[in-house]
């Protein structure tokens, strides 16, 4: 007996400049009809594979490939196998790409590129976490500099290291830790571009700053919880989405989660910190 077609999808608009929807998807026996996107459409396959016609032409997703189809161009999609695909796609608007890339990216949609297909990977692992935004913007900065180099033929020369630069986003950082700041409207306020702030910033410090900005987060909630707060409470007033989000962090920086780091609090002394867990 033939198995029955499966459609498994999950979409969602995140709060990331530049991206218009973010979509996931595992079909099994459906093919896309022609037709066309009003955004660019960055594409990954997990499992399985698509073949589809861009342009007249037929191009394919294997695993280890990225895919770029442009806004306003035809195009359809069906599996390779009867097992059917899994995607993740990213449907992003002019931030990133520009339509004068439109020429390039349908003479060249599928780019083998495994640093731009784990980066991208990493976006999205980071979109599916709330409040990793920042995050997110700060992957998707890189992600859309490699793209533009791929259609331009052209490669991305590093900048010098500039300490003044990311000295004046430290402070910006530390100024708005509850609140936080995206990446581009920081670059506004200190004169960069944003893809160039965020390498400033991890040359000088060996950090990025989504993860500052979590480790200052993180510091204030252990004060907050050894002042009797409940991590719900601490959770809003350290900037975290919600509680599970400061456990998320809390537990990798600091090696339990809240509630117990919490309890362990005695009398003005703390219990001895458990060997591998940092101070």
């Amino acid at each position: 007996m033939a198995s029955q077609p499966a459609r498994v999808v999950s979409a969602w608009r995140p709060a990331v400049p530049g991206v218009v929807e973010v979509f996931h998807a595992r079909f099994t026996g459906y093919a896309y009809p022609m037709h066309v996107h009003e955004a660019w459409t960055l594409l990954i396959v997990d499992t399985g594979a698509v073949r589809y016609d861009l342009d007249r032409h037929e191009h394919g997703t294997p695993h280890d490939t990225v895919s770029l189809l442009p806004p306003h161009v035809p195009h359809n999609g069906s599996p390779v196998t009867p097992e059917g695909f899994g995607k993740r796609v990213l449907y992003l608007d002019g931030t990133y790409l520009g339509d004068e890339l439109i020429g390039a990216a349908v003479d060249r949609p599928d780019l083998r590129d495994p640093l731009l297909r784990r980066r991208v990977g990493q976006v999205h692992r980071a979109l599916v976490r709330p409040g990793e935004e920042l995050e997110a913007e700060s992957r998707l900065l890189f992600v859309g500099e490699r793209l533009r180099g791929h259609l331009r033929g052209d490669s991305v020369a590093p900048r010098p290291a500039d300490p003044v630069l990311a000295r004046r986003l430290r402070e910006l950082l530390d100024e708005r830790v509850v609140e936080g700041v995206g990446l581009r409207e920081a670059a506004g306020l200190v004169g960069a571009h944003p893809a160039h702030l965020v390498r400033a910033f991890s040359a000088a410090y060996g950090i990025a700053p989504h993860q500052y900005l979590t480790s200052l987060r993180v510091g204030r909630a252990r004060r907050l919880l050894l002042d009797g707060r409940s991590p719900s409470e601490v959770a809003v007033a350290t900037g975290f989405y919600d509680q599970a989000h400061l456990t998320r962090h809390f537990r990798k920086l600091v090696g339990v989660p809240p509630g117990r780091y919490r309890g362990a609090f005695r009398g003005g002394h703390s219990e001895r910190t458990p060997e591998g867990v940092s101070p």
